[in-house]
Parts: structure tokens; sequence; C-alpha cells
């Protein structure tokens, strides 16, 4: 029997009693799900790299994904974000009758809640135990910094990450300020002379990919911390070792 389900955005779906064909748009959603329901992913972005060997046809970028392919696969549901997603899509999809899943998620409890949403009111499953191990870790009080930092996420032009967004509330989790966080913008645009006054400056791997030899350099005498990208924004799996894991790569003392 059909049943009545309300995502993130409290938008109404119809969804079959067992869902067994899924399309993520969302690189953490997909980790997700093929983590801990194998089998019911049909369909990805080009931007789901993990996990490394999924096998399911790719269904072009997070704001460019191929509607009408994506509708011809005819799945139960497909999965997306208000912030890596576009409105357009989601209506493109909807009114070509295929069930939309939006999540939202601006910090770690949200990050939490929607997962758990997502497994056991969109997909019919138990909750993952690596969602178990998150909450253990992050579900808390927020701690004590002991460092300040500001986390670059792309250059020319640069930009970092702000205020209302899951990274700003990892990092503090894991026992960094982000100098940024009360900026009015979710991802200021600065000047390279801007990118100052914090104890660490956090380069992760992505979405811009900064490495050894492309980022540290902008920045002599600064305390430069190179960081999983995939640690820092992903919601998913890589939650229930991120603070341990984030805590070793930035090299913080407890």
């Amino acid at each position: 029997m059909p049943r009545i389900e309300r995502d993130d955005l409290d938008r109404e779906l119809v969804l079959p009693e067992r869902v067994t064909r899924v399309v993520s748009l969302v690189p953490s959603l997909t980790e997700a799900i093929a983590h801990s329901a194998p089998g019911l992913l049909v369909g990805a972005t080009d931007w789901c790299t993990h996990p490394a060997d999924l096998d399911v046809e790719r269904l072009r970028g997070t704001k460019n994904p191929d509607v009408r392919r994506i509708a011809e696969l005819a799945p139960d549901l497909v999965v997306t974000n208000k912030e890596e997603n576009r409105k357009l899509d989601v209506e493109r999809l909807t009114a070509a009758g295929v069930p939309v899943w939006v999540t939202l998620v601006e910090d770690v409890p949200s990050a939490l809640r929607s997962l758990t949403r997502l497994f056991t009111a969109a997909l019919g499953r138990p909750e993952p135990d690596w969602l178990v191990r998150a909450r253990g870790q992050l579900g808390g009080p927020v701690p004590e910094p002991v460092a300040s930092g500001v986390v670059c996420v792309w250059r020319d032009p640069w930009m970092v990450v702000g205020s209302r967004n899951f990274a700003t509330d990892l990092l503090a989790r894991v026992g960094v300020r982000n100098v940024f966080g009360e900026h009015a913008d979710r991802y200021p645009k600065l000047d390279l002379a801007e990118i100052t006054g914090a104890d660490l400056v956090v380069l992760p791997d992505e979405p811009y990919v900064f490495g050894a030899e492309d980022g540290p350099e902008a920045f002599p005498g600064q305390q430069v911390r190179l960081v999983s990208g995939r640690l820092l924004t992903w919601y998913g799996p890589s939650l229930a070792e991120a603070v341990p894991r984030l805590r070793e790569q930035l090299r913080l003392a407890f």
C-alpha cells in the first residue's frame, strides 16, 4: 500500500510501502545509502565518489542532473539536498511524477535528524549503526574551543566557510572556533589579506583540492593544516570517525 511521508521541507510525498529503487543526487547521501542499504541505488551523480566501487548509472552533476534519464529509470525515490541541488530540478522531477525527498542540513544536529528521517521514514529502513555511533560522539554539548580556525574552500577568488553551515558546527564540536562563524554570508569571498586572525588555516581537499603544493604557500608564517574534506563536510558514515580523525589531522591537544 502507498504511504505518505513528509521530507525535511515538509513537502508531502507518496511512496510505495517498500522503496527498492533510489537515485541520489547528493554525494554524502549516496555513500550513506550505499553503505547501509546495498543494492538500493540505481543512479548517482558523477561527483558521488564514495564508495569507490559503486556501480550505478551516472546522471551528470548535482547542479545539472539528467532529469529525463532519471525519470526513465523510474525510481521510487530521488534523494536531494536544499543546498546542493537546484529547486528547478526538484520541480522538474516532481512534475515528471518522480517522488523527490529534499534534505535540509545546516549544522550537526540537523544532519543527524535528517539522516535518521531519511532512513526510517523515506527508505523504511533501520537506523544504521554508524549513525548511532555518530550521535553518541556529536550529539552532546559543544565543547570549549582549544583553537580558532579559518576554513578555505576555494581560491581565485578565495572563499571561506562562514555562518549557518554544517562545517562550522562540526569544527566547533571538534574543538575549533571558526573565526568567520558569525559572518553574514555562509561562504564569504575574501581578499587573501583578510584571511587572518586564526590559530589555524584549515585547507580541505574539496571542493577545491588543496594540497601540499597548492595552498599552504599563500599563508607564510601561519599554522596550516591539510584535512580531509569528506571528514569536514560530508554527512554520512564518515561522521562516526570525524571527531578523532579531524583532531589528529588538525594536531589538536586535549
